[in-house]
């Protein structure tokens, strides 16, 4: 992946976690929310990236993919990109599950006691929302840096994510509060 141009920067995943671990450590949710802004702010540049990439490997723009070429090329480009692998499906038609079994913000070592990909969810609200046409939002309901087998986030509109976020926070799994929705 070519870096010159792309307003993008190589960063060590290590350093990542270093940065999270302290901010979590030191600010506790205010350190999360510092996290979740510059993953948002960092989307107009990755999305940026993932224009060009498209155009080097002689794909359509992003507007032009159907729903499952996005879902498809988006991973192989974040996986390129050094994030991890992605697989991208639906959640009774009212979100998108995105999973990923070696996501690189996480750490299967640090034993945190909830999710805490907080730079990718941002990241994914302001990327997945630029082909959306609408605002979304990002819930990472598993984490491997929580003790799970893989990460996962679910990506909707505002109004479904705070249903979800509302009805798990009442004690109801997000696969219940989906099917409400369905």
């Amino acid at each position: 992946m070519e870096l010159d141009n792309s307003h993008l920067l190589a960063f060590p995943l290590s350093s990542l976690g270093l940065l999270r671990a302290a901010l979590l450590r030191d600010t506790g949710d205010a350190g999360a929310s510092a996290l979740q802004e510059a993953g948002y702010a960092g989307g107009d540049a990755v999305f940026g990236a993932f224009r060009s990439w498209l155009s080097a490997q002689h794909l359509p723009e992003a507007e032009q993919l159907t729903t499952e070429e996005f879902q498809q090329h988006a991973a192989a480009f974040f996986r390129e990109a050094g994030w991890g692998s992605l697989n991208i499906s639906a959640l009774h038609d009212v979100a998108a599950m995105v999973d990923s079994t070696d996501w690189g913000e996480s750490d299967p070592l640090t034993g945190l006691p909830h999710p805490a990909c907080h730079f990718t969810t941002g990241l994914f609200a302001d990327f997945f929302g630029r082909t959306a046409g609408a605002p979304l939002a990002v819930l990472e309901t598993e984490c491997r840096s929580s003790g799970s087998t893989h990460c996962r986030f679910l990506i909707g509109s505002t109004d479904v994510m705070g249903h979800l976020y509302e009805r798990m926070s009442a004690g109801a799994s997000y696969l219940e509060a989906a099917a409400e929705l369905a």
